[in-house]
């Protein structure tokens, strides 16, 4: 009980010193589809990586100089050879990467679930090129990562992996193994060892134990993972050893970071804390990086797992605490040591984003559904306008459809296009879609209602779309301005002819995006898509601008 004070009374402390200070950050540090965090410093600068599942290009990276202001640099996987993602699943592809840096060199491990497992990628510039994956088979298992000890000049990797002799005594049980790595050839040396079997306490029968990270810190090796699985009763818990290569013993107080014991009725809930990785700044303060949720109804969310940052404090004999005080994840926390002024995060907040499409390239925030194959969207052959071939491909399938999409950051938003398209025949359309996963997603076009021009509005329904609205357009002009207002447990639909004068369609139930309802690991993208559904198609679609409002 002295030890849960004592924590208490010095994070007080801290947030009341440093919020005089002046300044507070936003939490979520990264709004929306950004998973399973990952994060480390080199020097003066912080580098973030997420998962990406089957959204291609891989593993999103972030860059800040202060732990607060974030800028995407890039990805780690985009080129075509690095990432097999045709015929994934949507929530399948990359699981859980973790960024290291040591000697000059930066470090990506990852999964690739379905293909071929765990795998290294390694860069000297984190915005790029990294290499080809080296592909790591003796490692079987998710979640892995990679720990440098400075002492010994060694590394190690250390991921979840199958109980012993693959024998579960429960549902969930997993392990924690590690594997020494030869950094300096990216390969496998020695013999697996055993670290944790099934979790900090196996009577519970804890489910899930992984995402593992090892730290170094004073005399202590500490092993920090995830437990109790990705939903509502995810946790973080610490042990530690005086040998990397254990035994590791549990704290007693863990988890570390959870939400699941508090009341589900509670005011603006964060939920399903965990997945945390830790970093140091110069100033010698402590944070943890973390996925989380914002629900806006019950347990649902539509905007997917996404990254929080907390500061970390250590009790007198020495284990890391991230929600033992304030045991809420709260939405401001004062700003690091020496960091001055408002943050100016474009990834947190009430998010504001216009593409005008006058560069030969796209923003890294744009992603594609697998991995792009054939040269079918360009910014060059109508100059100003980003135009999509309508092929075969859909949405609802397994291959790279003509769809390029935007994460939905929060769950109140305005998202507008104006797009100039004239379909060719009934099965060709072209619009907005509001995609969680192949089976839910809504879709509101252009297409053509015999020899109409019709506004439609559809509804995924299994492999296929239920036509829920359409909507006559009078006049001959090509262009269509189309507009999607996500409000909480509801999306709004509209369309103008002229972009000023919007006209209303039916609202439906956003609860059918959400995770609780469609299932997997991602969130929802809004993306501009044009499709022939299934037939092929001369006919192209070009979107004059995308902007996105909160």
């Amino acid at each position: 009980m002295k030890r849960i004070f004592f924590v208490v009374l010095q994070f007080i402390l801290m947030y009341q010193t440093n919020a005089q200070s002046g300044g507070t950050y936003t939490n979520p540090i990264l709004s929306g589809f950004y998973p399973d965090p990952s994060i480390c410093r080199a020097g003066d600068d912080y580098y973030i990586v997420n998962s990406s599942f089957a959204y291609y290009p891989g593993l999103p990276i972030f860059h800040s100089k202060d732990l607060v202001n974030w800028k995407q640099i890039g990805h780690a996987l985009d080129r075509p050879e690095q990432l097999p993602l045709i015929g994934a699943g949507v929530s399948r592809g990359l699981f859980a990467p973790a960024i290291s840096y040591y000697k000059g060199f930066f470090y990506i491990v990852c999964t690739l679930i379905d293909k071929g497992g765990n795998f290294v990628i390694t860069a000297t510039n984190p915005a790029g090129p990294w290499s080809n994956p080296v592909y790591i088979k003796e490692a079987n298992g998710i979640d892995p990562s990679i720990f440098f000890d400075e002492q010994t000049d060694k590394a190690y990797m250390v991921y979840n992996s199958e109980p012993p002799n693959r024998k579960s005594l429960w549902n969930g049980h997993r392990t924690i193994r590690m594997y020494e790595f030869d950094y300096r050839n990216n390969k496998i040396v020695g013999e697996e060892l055993l670290l944790v079997n099934g979790g900090v306490d196996t009577s519970s029968h804890p489910v899930w134990i992984e995402a593992p990270h090892i730290y170094r810190i004073n005399d202590w090796y500490y092993l920090m993972c995830a437990e109790g699985g990705t939903g509502y009763n995810h946790s973080e818990v610490i042990f530690r050893s005086k040998s990397v290569l254990g035994p590791y013993a549990p704290w007693e107080q863990n988890p570390i970071l959870t939400q699941r014991h508090l009341d589900r009725g509670r005011k603006n809930p964060v939920t399903t804390a965990g997945h945390a990785d830790l970093v140091d700044t110069k100033n010698g303060e402590w944070y943890a990086v973390f996925l989380a949720c914002r629900p806006y109804e019950g347990d649902h969310y539509n905007i997917g797992r996404e990254t929080f940052l907390m500061p970390v404090n250590w009790t007198a004999d020495g284990w890391p605490v991230i929600t033992k005080g304030l045991e809420e994840v709260q939405d401001k926390y004062p700003l690091p040591k020496g960091v001055a002024g408002v943050p100016e995060n474009a990834f947190s907040g009430k998010i504001r984003y216009r593409a005008e499409f006058t560069e030969t390239g796209l923003d890294p925030r744009f992603i594609f559904l697998r991995t792009v194959t054939e040269t079918w969207y360009n910014t060059s052959a109508r100059k100003g306008w980003l135009t999509l071939q309508l092929r075969p491909q859909t949405v609802s399938g397994r291959e790279n459809p003509s769809f390029i999409g935007f994460r939905q950051h929060n769950h109140k938003a305005t998202v507008r296009t104006k797009l100039s398209f004239k379909a060719g025949a009934e099965n060709e359309k072209a619009g907005l879609v509001i995609f969680q996963n192949e089976s839910h997603y809504y879709y509101l076009c252009k297409g053509m209602d015999g020899s109409s021009p019709v506004v439609q509005l559809y509804q995924s329904d299994k492999d296929s779309m239920m036509l829920v609205e359409s909507v006559k357009l009078k006049g001959k002009g090509d262009d269509l301005y189309l507009r999607v207002d996500p409000d909480n447990a509801v999306y709004r639909f509209s369309y103008s002819v002229d972009g000023k004068n919007w006209n209303p369609l039916k609202a439906l139930d956003a609860r059918f995006l959400s995770t609780a309802t469609a299932g997997g690991f991602v969130g929802v993208v809004i993306g501009m898509y044009a499709t022939s559904l299934w037939k092929e198609s001369t006919s192209t679609a070009a979107f004059d601008w995308f902007e996105y409002e909160e």
